[in-house]
């Protein structure tokens, strides 16, 4: 089993729902962290999803990140299995940047 340290970055510049991170096939990945901030002075809102398969799962919904601010997403890791997919989308462009820290099980 190898284990390798790696992040996702994300500077969302559209409204449209964005990949942040998906899990390689034959791996476990392990999301240790999600920070959002927000750069433009205006507070804003993001939703996270975790897709598997069709299905689409709401981890955050509506999240409000305040003006110049940054928000810890995560209470506790967030396990995501292969080819499972992370995504996030803005409620307003070029106001938010997303980094999440993964522990990728291989």
């Amino acid at each position: 089993m190898a284990n390798t340290y790696t992040n996702a970055k994300l500077d969302l510049t559209s409204t449209s729902v964005t990949t942040l991170y998906t899990c390689a096939a034959s791996t476990t990945a392990i999301v240790k962290s999600i920070l959002v901030s927000e750069d433009s002075g205006n507070a804003d809102t993001l939703t996270l999803t975790l897709t598997s398969g069709s299905d689409v799962y709401s981890i955050c919904k509506t999240k409000s990140i305040g003006a110049n601010g940054t928000t810890e997403l995560l209470t506790a890791p967030l396990v995501v299995q292969a080819s499972e997919i992370l995504k996030v989308t803005a409620a307003t462009a070029n106001r938010l940047h997303v980094i999440a820290s993964i522990l990728e099980i291989t």
